[in-house]
């Protein structure tokens, strides 16, 4: 028994300290993605050849764990299910994040999928994924703490000056010389990196309930991130060929080198830190990964301000804040409620997977 003891602390020692250094880990990515694009790098290559990666890293453990689970025929319900994850779930959602990157700052963009939680109970409800009661307290408080999470959410990105940004901060002349004309052009393009994260993250919440739905056919979370990851790379090929006319990396003074390193951090990460998560999402639920997210959030603050310079200003601070506060209120009603019981006199209800799983892709 004591030795019993002694693994589950272990275990629970692990499962606390991988996903603090899994979210710190995805706070540095985001940094190292400023650089990545000041150089010149593709949001687009990116997105193409890190997916790539991440389903070689990922294939291993899914063909170890979840082949039995594979089904033997897919029907067609299924295979649409699969593209519109990898549609929107890695093509729209990962190009709309690293655009916002791009634009905006990385900060602000490990900030805004603090918003999912709460939006994927909204279209949850909506769907009738999730029941709304508006007499229950819990429903009320995940409402409450989607919009406490939006206020901060739009606090960050209105109260925080563009000016601030590191990618910006470099063009200091120009910005004397024609002060009214840039940074009217510059706000613009803060602001425009701002709706794409934020419609990113809308399509991160649509595409974590649509997988909710396709979990209930295909139990193998990781086997279906290789399967979007494969496919949402070749989508974002195909996107990126009809808008551009080809696959480009960036410019020609980028080196091969450079471009493999980025490519292969990417995908590595992104791989090593799914599995570990789908782990222990299978060891104590979707909840307790989720309360690690604003560490990343924290991370990422930390950094920009350290390497990059990027002042945090009170009122970027205070919307921080608000993401945590609405975050945690969300995750604390979603948990209260899973306990609460249920209606002896309700209908039967075919169980449906947690909708606020995160999406792996």
């Amino acid at each position: 028994m004591l030795k019993s003891s002694r693994g589950g602390f272990w275990e629970e020692l692990f499962i606390v300290s991988g996903n603090f250094g899994a979210q710190v880990m995805y706070g540095v990515y985001m940094v190292f993605l400023t650089g990545v694009f000041a150089a010149g790098v593709n949001p687009l290559f990116l997105v193409v050849f890190a997916n790539l990666v991440t389903a070689v890293v990922v294939l291993p453990f899914a063909v170890v764990l979840e082949k039995k689970k594979w089904p033997r025929k897919l029907s067609a319900t299924l295979l649409s299910h699969f593209f519109l994850l990898s549609l929107g779930g890695v093509t729209i959602f990962q190009a709309l994040t690293l655009v916002g990157i791009k634009k905006a700052s990385p900060d602000i963009a490990s900030a805004m999928p603090n918003l999912a939680p709460g939006l994927i109970f909204i279209i949850a409800a909506c769907l009738r994924f999730e029941k709304f009661n508006s007499c229950c307290w819990y429903s009320r408080a995940k409402i409450m703490g989607t919009l406490v999470c939006l206020t901060g959410a739009m606090a960050m990105c209105f109260l925080q000056s563009p000016s601030e940004s590191p990618s910006l901060t470099s063009n200091l002349s120009a910005l004397l010389s024609k002060p009214f004309t840039l940074d009217k052009a510059i706000y613009s393009d803060w602001m425009l990196g701002c709706f794409y994260l934020l419609t990113g993250v809308v399509f991160l919440s649509c595409t974590t309930v649509l997988q909710a739905a396709t979990m209930l056919d295909f139990q193998a979370p990781l086997s279906l991130v290789v399967v979007t990851s494969v496919m949402g790379s070749l989508l974002t090929a195909l996107w990126q060929i009809i808008s551009e006319g080809n696959i480009s990396v960036g410019p020609s003074t980028l080196s091969i080198a450079r471009i493999v390193g980025v490519v292969l951090l990417g995908g590595v990460l992104v791989g090593v830190c799914v599995a570990f998560q789908t782990w222990c999402i299978s060891k104590k639920g979707p909840v307790l990964v989720a309360i690690f997210s604003p560490i990343q959030t924290v991370s990422t603050v930390v950094l920009s301000a350290i390497l990059l310079r990027q002042m945090i200003t009170a009122g970027s601070l205070a919307g921080i804040v608000l993401m945590f506060a609405g975050l945690y209120v969300v995750l604390w009603a979603k948990n209260n409620e899973d306990f609460t019981t249920v209606d002896v006199n309700d209908d039967p209800q075919p169980h449906v997977e947690d909708v606020e799983k995160p999406l792996l892709s």
